[in-house]
């Protein structure tokens, strides 16, 4: 009889030569289990996806809800859909009053196309600045804004008229002029390598882009609610965006995006001509409603207070003279190694030994530490001596 592993090979659209094959009966907190009952730590949540942990009951009890009274309506932004209304209006509690405007996607690279043309329509301009190193997703437009060439040759023509500048760098800042419609930024950049912005970059950033008159993007899809141990990283480096692109962990483990601006920005969006964005499933109910529940339930525990505490127990924890550097924020971390093949050795290993953690795409000599935020100590203590036996076989 021909295999579910078979049957995954030769059904299921394939990205690489190796995929990791791991075949997940269920999921549960920090754990996911195999056919045979095996454990999983999951220490990076599916990148970045599962911060409240893999069936939150609160979050399950949303999507049984919602499921039982409606599903798919009619195109977003038609109807009245009570967990889109919700969910916008709980969101903008913790968002800065500039930021009152949500359009609800269905994943971070549609989030970011959406933020695109956006920044085009409402300024007339066409020239778009990104990041050497920056990840802001796969389609063709979130692919133009890419910084990493091998990812993204393959797939030219792109979209025009897009510059990169170094993150971090004061001096590339003068790329920015009055034909720039946008800069698209990470607020922390991700597949790099958690690279964090320093001396008050971010806010120079931003002070460019107002005096030129360019929008500012700044994308969180993998940094935001929680992850850094604020709900929204930006709130720790004195600035606010233009336009704002959240998705991954905002949904409690069900697929939804959003980009975010001011009522005056995405009104754009109403004339010259009309419907000038459109998506069927975004916003779609269930998906609105588990977002609700898990945004109800990261701002009214104690979970966020936490975070930077058990940053610190991984690095506390992780003690390894092979370890050269544990870089980022909150539970968002990058643990650089030699080089690639002592990473994969221990990612490797730690899939044996039931734990998954992985490498980085654009960074290939660190591996991630991303996961849910409800891990506890005692599983921090689990995870890092297992990570640590991995880092002792990758030299022997």
């Amino acid at each position: 009889m021909i295999s579910q592993r078979q049957l995954f090979l030769q059904n299921v659209g394939q990205t690489s030569d190796f995929p990791l094959q791991l075949e997940i009966d269920r999921a549960e907190g920090i754990y996911m289990f195999d056919r045979n009952g095996k454990s999983y730590i999951d220490l990076i949540s599916g990148v970045s996806v599962s911060n409240l942990g893999h069936l939150h009951p609160a979050v399950v009890d949303a999507v049984k809800k919602q499921s039982e009274k409606y599903m798919h309506l009619m195109v977003y932004g038609e109807y009245i859909q009570t967990p889109q209304v919700e969910f916008a209006t709980k969101l903008s509690e913790f968002l800065p009053k500039s930021l009152n405007s949500t359009y609800f996607v269905n994943s971070g690279s549609e989030a970011i196309e959406g933020a695109l043309k956006l920044a085009k329509r409402y300024t007339g301009r066409s020239e778009m600045i990104a990041f050497n190193g920056a990840y802001h997703g796969s389609t063709h437009g979130a692919l133009s804004v890419m910084g990493n060439e091998e990812f993204k040759n393959s797939f030219r023509p792109l979209l025009p008229n897009v510059k990169f500048i170094n993150f971090n760098v004061l001096k590339d800042l003068e790329q920015i002029t009055k034909k720039t419609a946008c800069v698209i930024v990470e607020t922390v950049q991700g597949e790099a390598g958690i690279r964090l912005p320093e001396n008050d970059y971010l806010k120079r950033l931003k002070g460019r882009c107002k005096e030129v008159g360019a929008l500012l993007i700044l994308d969180e899809i993998q940094a935001g609610f929680g992850r850094t141990g604020s709900l929204f990283a930006f709130q720790g480096y004195d600035l606010v965006p233009d336009i704002f692109t959240i998705a991954k962990g905002m949904g409690g483990g069900m697929p939804i995006g959003a980009f975010v601006s001011s009522n005056e920005i995405m009104s754009s969006f109403k004339t010259n001509p009309i419907l000038g964005h459109i998506t069927t499933f975004g916003g779609h109910p269930v998906s609105c409603a588990a977002a609700k529940a898990s945004l109800d339930v990261l701002t009214s525990e104690n979970i966020l207070n936490e975070v930077n505490q058990k940053g610190e127990l991984f690095r506390k924890y992780l003690d390894h003279p092979e370890i050269k550097e544990i870089r980022g924020k909150g539970l968002f971390m990058a643990v650089e190694l030699r080089d690639f093949n002592q990473v994969k050795k221990v990612i490797d290993n730690a899939v044996n030994k039931g734990l998954v953690t992985d490498w980085f795409l654009f960074h290939d000599s660190a591996f991630r530490i991303a996961p849910p935020l409800i891990i506890t100590e005692e599983q921090i203590k689990i995870s890092c001596e297992i990570l640590n036996e991995c880092i002792d076989q990758s030299i022997k």
